[in-house]
């Protein structure tokens, strides 16, 4: 039996271990180790959810442990299980430990993927913040108007209890509160709530699809951070952002998704440069020429726009899109730009506790308010310096609306946006040749 170690970030890391090393006999995980996300680090995947191999759980180290790790534990094997990062930090991580002495090694799709009884549609991106979460609803409402019942699966953001985490299914607001979603959760959910598809999350992710067979005809993958599906699809649309030309072939595991794609979706067209645009039509031709491509924007939908004129604005945009996406702007600035702002008001020299946290470990965030809520008290971080921001304005420009859970002091402006294909085919047109109408 060989001893091995996941590098994970509570998501991908779990999902490889319930696949692929939960009943083998021939590899013991001794330990997960975590990054990217907060407070998960030193909790343990529990043994409900571990199996019978593993009666104590198995806990889970800081990744700045790994090294530390590897000696202590006898580990021969450190498996990879987290995504959106640049191939050169890959390997970076497949250096360190291969000079420890252990074996690096990354899980692909057919030891991880999971084949369900109804048809599947997947939705993933290259990196985060290419789009794809408008445009999973956008294929969601066309399925829905052909006739379909459409169950969402969202990639997962398991960040607490993780047993009672198991399956969780939500099928209006109250399910939000019901299951204690931190903001970046709620920013993924209610969306397809408000548009009458149930969603489902989790841990145990063969469950939690045994579960959505029951109600749908089709299932929905909505992916998470560029990650690969963790479902065998009928069709993979994977989104693109010429905004990162390039970006396509120089991310974990971004290109993977990009070499898969059935359909590949240029998103934010119309903002992108022309040389953009042609790069990233050139990689697709060298790397997956027989991808189905669909031009799109995402234009900006703004109600009372005529406020932010002439105004000192704070804004606000989704936080893993400027972290680990490594945007510096979004739908938030473009608005304030369009409608004639007359200042971004610099948020970090009022940023407290871990907000403040989240622009020392990402100081090219730059001049914008990254809406992280991962738990209560980076929700009420997040509250304290939205609050403590000398501005005139704040415009809101995540998936959801913050004044659900945030007391502005200010006035606000919400910004939103929504997949519009440009030309044929469209997203339409190619589910329709796929799946035709539902049969009465």
């Amino acid at each position: 039996m060989r001893n091995a170690l996941i590098m994970g970030a509570a998501g991908r890391d779990f999902h490889n271990f319930n696949t692929f090393f939960r009943n083998n006999k021939d590899v013991r995980v001794k330990a997960f180790t975590a990054t990217q996300i907060p407070d998960i680090a030193g909790r343990k995947y529990p043994k409900e959810l571990a199996g019978k191999m593993y009666p104590q759980g198995i806990p889970i180290y800081p990744e700045s442990e790994l090294l530390d790790l590897i000696k202590k534990l006898a580990i021969q094997d450190v498996y990879f299980a987290y995504s959106d990062v640049r191939h050169t930090y890959l390997m970076d991580k497949a250096s360190e430990v291969m000079a420890a002495g252990a074996n690096f090694i990354l899980l692909g799709p057919e030891d991880t993927m999971i084949k369900s009884s109804k048809p599947v549609v997947s939705v993933c991106a290259v990196r985060t913040g290419c789009g794809k979460s408008q445009t999973t609803r956008r294929v969601s409402q066309i399925l829905i108007d052909m006739g379909y019942n459409v169950a969402a699966i969202r990639h997962p953001m398991p960040y607490g209890d993780l047993v009672k985490q198991k399956v969780q299914k939500f099928v209006t607001k109250a399910d939000l509160q019901k299951h204690k979603c931190t903001i970046e959760e709620m920013e993924e959910y209610e969306p397809h709530i408000e548009n009458g598809v149930i969603v489902f999350a989790g841990v145990d992710y063969e469950a939690i699809l045994r579960a959505a067979e029951k109600v749908a005809d089709i299932i929905l993958w909505d992916g998470g951070n560029n990650d690969f599906p963790f479902y065998k699809s009928d069709l993979e649309i994977v989104v693109v952002d010429p905004h990162r030309a390039g970006h396509e072939r120089e991310y974990y595991p971004g290109e993977v998704n990009f070499r898969r794609a059935d359909v590949i979706v240029i998103n934010k067209i119309d903002t992108a440069d022309l040389e953009n645009i042609l790069e990233v039509r050139d990689n697709i031709r060298e790397l997956n020429p027989e991808a189905i491509v669909v031009d799109a924007a995402s234009p900006l939908q703004v109600k009372d726009g005529d406020k932010i004129r002439g105004k000192r604005v704070l804004v606000i945009e989704d936080g893993p899109t400027l972290t680990h996406g490594e945007m510096q702007y979004g739908a938030g600035v473009m608005a304030a730009e369009k409608f004639g702002a007359a200042e971004l008001v610099d948020p970090r020299e009022y940023a407290v506790g871990s907000i403040a946290a989240t622009f020392k470990k990402y100081p090219d965030i730059g001049t914008l308010l990254p809406a992280m809520g991962y738990g209560a008290k980076q929700m009420k971080d997040l509250e304290a310096t939205i609050n403590k921001v000398d501005c005139d304005l704040i415009i809101i420009a995540t998936p959801i609306d913050l004044g659900r859970i945030v007391k502005f002091k200010k006035p606000t402006v919400r910004v939103g946006y929504e997949l519009q294909e440009i030309g044929r085919p469209n997203l339409e047109d190619i589910l329709k040749k796929k799946f035709g109408k539902k049969k009465k």
